[in-house]
């Protein structure tokens, strides 16, 4: 590995006389008598090591210095100066040198600081290289463990729609319009992800239903209907005791996805944005694919028809914004359902 050395000083003399001590230690030098493009090349290339002249008319060394520390932090740099006073070392220490040397140079003490310099840097970047592959592993650890996660959110979520008329593919399409609303809204993107990734349990709850209900081909009854609105709270109390963030917030939308923002939803009756905006954007989502799908009750709607209807319950069943943001949506909506009607997610 070839280590590489920024010399910096107004002499070319004293330049040549660095040159031919860093041979000794293999140094590949790039040397510089205008300060000025010296920083302009550090901006571009990378350095193992810095010989910096103290005093320079242009640029002097400890503005240099303090404008190099702003390129980088770590390099070291070997402050050269024909003054010893205290002060002058005061302030190179303040601005950022790592040791000095004084002139005029001794080739020994020369290769002796520097090669201990030089060795530090090494286990610096030891150290930091270290540090970067455990920080990689941690990553794709935590990165593995969360495919595993949605793998687990996406197949409970099925496993609710298997008993039921629907199919995986509901969820996948829901996921996808709550992801895109969650965007729309303003979300940011780690909150837009969580949604997506906890919608597919909103409707868990259904597990708890019995068939003769959730498969009955007709319209139910009211007695029917309070029994399968229970599958909220069925929903709720399934994923009660959960950690998991994605599932917490799964929780949220199996509870409310049926709440209306005028307050006349189910179970709670909650209203306006008492409802969580994760139950809000989940209600869109599920209202506008079940509306475009064929059910064995009914076909599926055409595009005008779902259109007019959730302008028809903007600030009624629908948060206000949410219907804005889906209008602006539609078509790539409903673009997205027609293309995965028969895919699977």
């Amino acid at each position: 590995m070839v280590l590489r050395a920024l010399s910096v000083d107004d002499s070319d003399i004293n330049l040549e006389v660095i040159e031919s001590f860093a041979e000794e230690l293999d140094l590949e030098v790039s040397s510089f008598t205008n300060p000025a493009e010296a920083l302009a090349y550090s901006e571009e290339h990378e350095f193992d090591i810095v010989f910096l002249d103290y005093v320079m008319p242009e640029m002097n060394g400890i503005e240099f210095l303090k404008r190099f520390r702003q390129i980088s932090s770590t390099v070291p740099v070997i402050m050269i100066t024909a003054d010893d006073a205290s002060e002058v070392r005061y302030n190179a220490l303040n601005a950022g040198a790592t040791d000095f040397l004084t002139k005029p140079m001794d080739a020994a003490e020369f290769i002796a600081r520097t090669r201990n310099l030089l060795r530090m840097k090494e286990y610096q970047n030891l150290v930091e290289n270290r540090a970067k592959l455990l920080d990689s592993e941690v990553r794709k650890a935590t990165n593995e463990i969360q495919e595993r996660e949605y793998e687990a959110l996406i197949l409970l979520g099925r496993a609710s729609e298997m008993r039921d008329t629907e199919t995986g593919l509901h969820i996948s399409r829901v996921a996808y319009f709550t992801r895109e609303l969650a965007i729309g809204y303003g979300l940011d993107a780690d909150m837009a992800n969580l949604i997506y990734y906890g919608s597919p349990l909103h409707d868990v709850g259904k597990v708890g239903i019995p068939d003769a209900i959730l498969l009955k081909p007709g319209r139910l009854t009211d007695s029917e209907m309070e029994l399968m609105r229970t599958h909220t709270t069925l929903g709720f109390e399934i994923l009660r005791n959960a950690r998991s963030k994605y599932m917490v917030i799964g929780r949220s939308i199996a509870l409310t996805h049926h709440e209306r923002y005028d307050g006349g939803g189910y179970p709670r009756g909650l209203a306006g944005e008492a409802i969580p905006i994760e139950g809000r954007i989940a209600a869109v989502a599920d209202v506008f694919d079940a509306l475009s799908s064929p059910r064995p009750y009914k076909e599926p709607w055409p595009l005008e028809r779902i259109v007019s209807y959730m302008k028809e319950q903007r600030g009624l069943q629908f948060d206000p914004r949410l219907i804005d943001v889906f209008l602006e949506r539609v078509d790539d909506f409903h673009k997205h359902m027609q293309e995965h009607m028969e895919q699977t997610m």
